[in-house]
């Protein structure tokens, strides 16, 4: 079961989204054209937008401006990445150079800015203020959890729980967000909007946990990223929180060191997690946080996409990329 081969029951509304990600990007400025362009190149798997199709559709909508809500989703995801590459001085994303080592960061800043821009322009011609206002909260939170994960960095005293408010705001809310729009589009009931949410938080969390796991078990080719840039980058995610909670005393040093210095033998970092339950803990978590966004859209009628939104809490945990 992967992510892709669940979208088919929305392959119209996600062609419908590549022409407005297209057609929105076909500015009168070269470089913008050029780098969006290559962002749309490099693929992704879209699911911030194709959880709003699918909630949508789920709850009955008919009208046409998930499509354009949708592209706002992943025009402010794409613009976090961009921002989020030239904070981490990151070359590799998808299996491909980032923007910002292709193009400069300066300009990969810019395109965002503008991304951001262009995202603000087409949620105000749905003319939904309820929507307005969940994506433009959801654009501040991830903006926080940027500025806190940024807070967290080289710092091996980071809790389990501040871990998780970064997660919750930088990945999840997004995640949230995109969902709950979509219920607002059907014009749900507070309860069915609230399970929307609800699923959208818990997914966004669960994927974010299967990433930490894969940062250190998953091949660099699969993951079309650099296996360990979070320790490089001096981040203390949850495997490595969790081994500084229960590893030896050596094993405790190590984990220090590798996220005050970001530089330490990955290797032996990895050695130091398989000999502690820190990748069945992180899995654990992630297994949780499925279980209550499956628990939160039992609310939901029943339908093939009500059953896909079921399929994808699998999914989210079982990838292996």
């Amino acid at each position: 079961m992967n992510l892709p081969n669940l979208m088919t029951p929305i392959a119209d509304d996600m062609k419908a989204l590549d022409a407005v990600i297209r057609g929105r990007l076909n500015s009168e400025v070269v470089l913008i054209r050029t780098i969006g362009e290559y962002i749309v190149g490099a693929g992704g798997k879209r699911m911030r937008p194709a959880l709003l199709l699918l909630i949508a559709n789920a709850l009955g909508y008919k009208g046409s401006h998930h499509h354009l809500l949708a592209g706002v989703v992943e025009f402010i995801h794409t613009a976090t990445l961009l921002h989020d590459d030239v904070v981490d001085e990151s070359d590799l994303r998808r299996g491909r150079s980032t923007a910002n080592a292709v193009f400069g960061n300066a300009a990969s800043v810019l395109v965002g800015d503008y991304l951001y821009s262009r995202s603000f322009e087409m949620m105000v011609e749905t003319q939904s203020m309820r929507a307005m206002a969940v994506l433009s909260e959801a654009t501040t939170i991830i903006a926080e959890g940027e500025v806190l994960q940024l807070l967290n960095v080289h710092d091996p005293d980071v809790s389990e729980e501040r871990y998780m408010q970064v997660v919750r705001y930088k990945t999840a809310k997004l995640f949230e967000a995109a969902a709950q729009v979509g219920a607002i589009l059907s014009a749900a009931s507070p309860e069915l909007e609230s399970a929307a949410a609800a699923y959208g938080r818990h997914i966004g969390t669960a994927f974010q946990l299967i990433d930490d796991v894969l940062d250190y078990s998953g091949d660099a080719e699969a993951l079309g990223k650099n296996v360990g840039d979070d320790l490089r980058e001096g981040k203390p995610t949850l495997p490595l929180i969790r081994v500084m909670q229960v590893g030896t005393p050596a094993e405790q040093q190590l984990i220090k060191s590798a996220i005050e210095t970001g530089d330490a033998d990955f290797e032996a970092v990895a050695a130091a997690i398989a000999n502690t339950d820190a990748v069945d803990y992180t899995r654990q978590a992630a297994d949780a946080e499925a279980g209550l966004a499956l628990q939160a859209i039992q609310v939901f009628p029943d339908s093939i996409y009500k059953q896909t939104l079921v399929d994808f809490c699998t999914a989210a945990v079982q990838r292996d990329h």
